[in-house]
């Protein structure tokens, strides 16, 4: 069984920072790409950054260079460096990894239980 664990949302002004983590542990063989997606009120759940096994990354278009995303393969935990943030930036986020359980076995996605981040002045 593997879980994954979201933290480090909140309540931020316009302008502000915010990291995201989100941990997994359980039973892990190997974790492949990991990422970030949100979704606001009324809205449908949206990509925010991905990072593959080699590190290579991609970001929705509405948050490049504002965001970071990283990965410590070590601690199997990603991060989402959230800066300049914006009120159209207030969701619920959600961590993805993309995991085998064991050797030979699929490569399965696992969710976080989501993290509300609110821009607000």
């Amino acid at each position: 069984q593997v879980q994954l664990v979201e933290s480090g949302g909140g309540l931020v002004q316009p302008g502000g920072s915010l990291r995201l983590s989100c941990e997994a542990s359980g039973s892990i063989y190997s974790i492949n790409t990991m990422g970030w997606y949100r979704q606001a009120p009324g809205k449908q759940r949206e990509l925010v950054a991905v990072i593959r096994t080699g590190g290579s990354t991609n970001y929705a278009d509405s948050v490049k260079g504002r965001f970071t995303i990283s990965r410590d393969n070590a601690k199997n935990t990603v991060y989402l460096q959230m800066n300049s943030l914006k009120p159209e930036d207030t969701a619920v986020y959600y961590c993805n990894m993309r995991i085998r359980t064991g050797w030979g076995t699929t490569l399965d996605d696992y969710w976080g239980q989501g993290t509300q981040v609110t821009v607000s002045s």
